[in-house]
């Protein structure tokens, strides 16, 4: 937080969120609203979307890196346009499927981000950012709901596909040749992580903009 009243009444001011009661419950809620909606989501998806409940045999999926237990689906059409469909796979990679197969390294980087993001909850925020904590919480979700899926699914359950049938223009593709705009799939995790990653940088942006305007107000007083 910027404070244009001098750097000892402004430290004197910032309390750290781990010493605030009311900072800890944003993050508790935040946290357990997005992971719920994640996890229950996922449920529901693999429960329902192929026309039958789909079995996830854990370590099947560990074992095997081409077990594919979905059965041939075409998906469900949940928004008008071919703007969102719901259509099952299973993720050993990232976000959008990035780094596939590399499962473990993916679960620890994940235990290692969880730990950072909550130190710099803890220890690098002040109590009043509410917005800040919104973020962090939301990364935190996104985080530890993927993180589950490979600890105790194996992969990542996704089923969101948006803009299933749009094509590049002008005949590009991606890398890969795939010519749809949005070629990939994902789940309500991702888009808590992306999510928290736009309000964290968005706040941070604005933040120094304030402490950028207070140290100019400071100057034309002296």
């Amino acid at each position: 937080m910027s404070c244009s009243t001098g750097p000892k009444h402004c430290r004197s001011s910032i309390l750290p969120a781990r010493k605030s009661c009311r900072a800890w419950l944003v993050l508790l809620i935040v946290i357990g609203l997005s992971l719920g909606l994640d996890l229950w989501s996922k449920h529901a998806a693999f429960q329902s979307v192929a026309g039958a409940p789909v079995i996830l045999d854990r370590s099947q999926l560990v074992a095997e890196s081409g077990a594919n237990p979905i059965p041939p689906h075409q998906g469900l059409s949940v928004l008008p346009w071919n703007l969102l469909d719901f259509r099952l796979v299973l993720n050993s990679g990232a976000v959008f499927g990035f780094g596939a197969h590399q499962r473990w390294f993916f679960v620890l980087f994940s235990i290692t981000a969880i730990a950072i993001a909550l130190w710099i909850f803890g220890w690098r925020t002040d109590r009043r950012a509410t917005w800040l904590h919104i973020g962090i919480s939301l990364i935190l979700a996104g985080a530890i709901g993927n993180l589950w899926d490979r600890l105790f699914i194996g992969r990542v359950r996704d089923f969101l596909y948006m803009l299933p049938g749009w094509k590049l223009p002008f005949g590009l593709t991606w890398p890969g040749g795939n010519p749809e705009i949005w070629p990939w799939i994902f789940n309500v995790a991702d888009v808590s992580l992306l999510t928290g990653m736009g309000i964290v940088l968005v706040y941070l942006t604005w933040e120094d903009r304030q402490r950028q305007r207070a140290l100019k107000a400071a100057s034309r007083v002296d």
